[in-house]
């Protein structure tokens, strides 16, 4: 397969599915709108989770499991979730295969072990584990109930593309149980900031925190908190949400502890969820046409090091030189690769390293040895330069801090540039088809209005802004009386 991508400028969509092809992150599977995740790409999923499991448990969570199966009188107890996922469901009505008789060698399902309620693959567990959490809340003494499981979910969506959109995937989902509506806003609202800062500190991709209108709520929420990103096309991507649920599980389910005073009320509830989705964000936040970008502290390989030689002595002097240096990075938790295949030329093992976005290549051959010099090239910036062996580690230590420092700026340099404050539906339908990016304009607050728009341009509103400011206008498209502007964007 060539290496060879397509231009970002030329169709942004084709370079994206061929860079996760291309880079070994993924392919599809025989099950239409699911993906196998190979090793690279799970690798980058694995730091991600690493990083997120020990902020949660930082934040006094812990992990817990349940199931992949949800009887359908459970899945229907809280009216809105239930409406709200329906059309997604993925639902198993039998236990059981056998015989075809009228079709020798094939399976038909048994019309004798249809299942005496339907099960629902789980587009979102709040159904099970509010009826789990029943059996868990009594008393005042055993909240808060602060757990979160990493797990699979499925919902069909008709239109897929990998790692943002599939019909199966992975995520962590948070679900929380309170005793007053104060704590359960404030572990909400904690939530996001947890995931503000992840994708900040970590995927180096900056952020808009903010609520989500009435209308782009989670199913059941009554506030959704939303951390969103803005992709190098100038589309918009939700990469996590929060949700104060409020007590519409606690009532469904019907659970409720004895207060300190003896009272029994129901429980305040949250959930909260980010998922391989983040992926697709790292790639398009990043990556350029010659492929991936990683940011040192999610790249499963940091540095490699290509040695560059002429027979099987030249090697040996070119490993036990770096030998001991690979062992003090490792030492200083820096992940680095020797690659010594003879199965690749140098110029290829370069091509392939700057397609799957390793941070820092380190090059040395023959010369170099003489010389006690080494070749250092940075990947996001092409940059290349020549590094006394003795100050290698160090230097690599301080690049890759730098590299990590410069990809953020570079993509908030860029969000920053494209977030447009408009006053009229004509600068509105101008910003959206020849600029993209943020709009931030007037909303008179009416779902109504809200849908006008996006049938119109495409655009919805990503978020109402944690820090807008009051500010008197008029709607940018109604012209009805609006006290604050609200972020706009098509988006993934």
């Amino acid at each position: 397969m060539s290496k060879h991508l397509t231009k970002r400028a030329e169709d942004y969509s084709k370079w994206y599915n061929e860079l996760i092809v291309k880079a070994d992150l993924a392919e599809n599977s025989a099950v239409r709108g699911c993906m196998v995740i190979k090793p690279y790409g799970f690798a980058i999923w694995e730091k991600m989770q690493s990083e997120l499991d020990r902020m949660f448990k930082e934040t006094g969570h812990q992990n817990a499991y349940f199931p992949l199966l949800v009887p359908k009188s459970l899945f229907e107890a809280e009216e809105k979730n239930a409406e709200g996922f329906a059309k997604e469901c993925a639902v198993v009505t039998h236990y059981r295969l056998e015989t075809d008789p009228d079709n020798e060698g094939k399976l038909r399902v048994d019309p004798n072990a249809k299942l005496q309620e339907e099960l629902i693959i789980r587009p979102t567990s709040e159904a099970i584990i509010w009826n789990t959490y029943k059996g868990w809340i009594q008393s005042h003494r055993d909240l808060p109930l602060l757990i979160n499981q990493w797990a699979n979910v499925m919902r069909w969506e008709m239109r897929t593309r990998p790692f943002l959109r599939t019909a199966e995937f992975l995520w962590q989902e948070g679900h929380t149980a309170h005793a007053t509506k104060e704590e359960a806003l404030a572990e909400a609202k904690q939530m996001q900031e947890v995931y503000a800062t992840f994708a900040e500190q970590f995927m180096a991709m900056p952020v808009v925190k903010g609520a989500k209108s009435e209308s782009e709520r989670f199913a059941g929420a009554e506030d959704t908190y939303t951390i969103e990103a803005l992709m190098q096309d100038g589309k918009a991507l939700q990469a996590g949400t929060s949700h104060f649920l409020g007590q519409n599980f606690a009532k469904a389910f019907d659970v409720k502890y004895t207060s300190k005073e003896g009272k029994l009320e129901h429980v305040w509830a949250t959930s909260w969820g980010v998922s391989t989705r983040l992926i697709g964000g790292l790639i398009m936040t990043h990556s350029d046409d010659a492929g991936l970008v990683l940011p040192p502290k999610l790249a499963p390989i940091q540095v490699v090091i290509v040695p560059i030689y002429k027979g099987e002595d030249q090697l040996n002097a070119i490993y036990d030189k770096m030998k001991p240096v690979i062992e003090e990075m490792k030492s200083k938790g820096i992940s680095v690769k020797f690659d010594d295949r003879d199965t690749m030329r140098p110029g290829a093992k370069f091509a392939e390293y700057e397609l799957k976005g390793v941070p820092i290549r380190v090059a040395i051959g023959n010369r170099d040895l003489e010389n006690g010099t080494v070749e250092v090239a940075r990947r996001d910036t092409f940059e290349k330069q020549t590094v006394a062996q003795t100050e290698l580690i160090d230097f690599v230590a301080n690049l890759l801090d730098k590299i990590q420092v410069n990809l953020f700026s570079k993509a908030l340099a860029y969000r920053n540039e494209h977030v447009t404050k408009v006053d009229s539906f004509e600068a509105f339908k101008d910003v959206i088809e020849n600029k993209g990016g943020f709009i931030s304009a007037h909303w008179d607050g009416t779902e109504a209005t809200e849908d006008k728009i996006k049938d119109l341009t495409k655009a919805t509103i990503r978020c109402i802004p944690n820090d807008a400011v009051e500010e008197e206008g008029v709607c940018v498209f109604s012209g009805e009386k609006s006290t604050r502007r609200v972020l706009f964007a098509k988006a993934y």
